[in-house]
């Protein structure tokens, strides 16, 4: 595929993955071929190649004589990054913020407890890092720095927990906390006692604390699901 090609691929792709996931284009929708190659004046090989990327992501299903048929939302592949990343970008932001946030909840605690048993010396010393990372970059406005030792530092605790399951939700804990910061559904600093809490839950890993990995987390969990409440009621 050529960069145009891609170009012209991912414009389309973003462009339906939107559409769909917001309700624009509500299930039971008839997406056809040749009107989808009109409309983005692209040819029937480049939509035939994202409807295939949409079917991957149960979005939506093809039939001959019949079209591309938007599928009903439960069928849809809700832990892919992209549907998820389309699905925040909706009017549905707020819900779906507190779904994955409840998610998170559940998950990482647990995650974290296995951390403190089975993490490596590595993993320590870079979960420490990122920690570091975080607090040099909660003050001042710098979200998006801020952001990436965030995400570092959750893959890290999934990642130390030993569970591939648990390790394979990096990237949908990846695009919650994208979410919430491209969103503005964050305060313009991040909240002291957050940073300070990821600081306690790195020692508690390196320390071999399950117990209080674990308890740490849930308190990270709580007070996430407190910002939504102010920020995105």
């Amino acid at each position: 595929m050529t960069t145009q090609s891609q170009g012209l691929h991912t414009h389309v792709l973003d462009t339906l993955g939107l559409e769909i996931s917001s309700g624009q284009c509500p299930p039971g929708s008839v997406l056809r071929t040749d009107e989808l190659a009109q409309r983005f004046d692209v040819s029937r090989t480049v939509v035939r190649e994202v409807v295939r990327v949409l079917e991957s992501m149960h979005l939506v299903e093809s039939r001959r004589r019949v079209g591309v048929t938007v599928r009903p939302t439960e069928t849809w592949n809700v832990y892919d990054p992209q549907v998820i990343r389309w699905r925040l970008a909706g009017s549905d932001r707020p819900r779906q913020l507190r779904s994955l946030t409840v998610l998170r909840s559940a998950i990482e605690p647990v995650a974290a407890s296995l951390a403190a048993r089975h993490a490596t010396a590595e993993q320590c010393a870079e979960l420490t890092e990122r920690a570091l990372g975080m607090v040099a970059t909660s003050r001042g406005q710098q979200l998006e720095g801020y952001l990436e030792h965030d995400i570092a530092f959750h893959r890290i605790v999934l990642n130390a927990s030993g569970n591939e399951m648990f390790a394979r939700l990096g990237d949908v804990v990846a695009e919650v906390l994208a979410g919430r910061t491209h969103h503005q559904v964050m305060f313009e600093d991040p909240d002291p006692a957050a940073v300070t809490l990821h600081v306690r839950l790195a020692e508690a890993v390196r320390e071999g604390d399950p117990e209080a990995a674990e308890r740490i987390t849930k308190e990270i969990a709580v007070g996430a699901l407190h910002e939504l409440d102010v920020l995105a009621p």
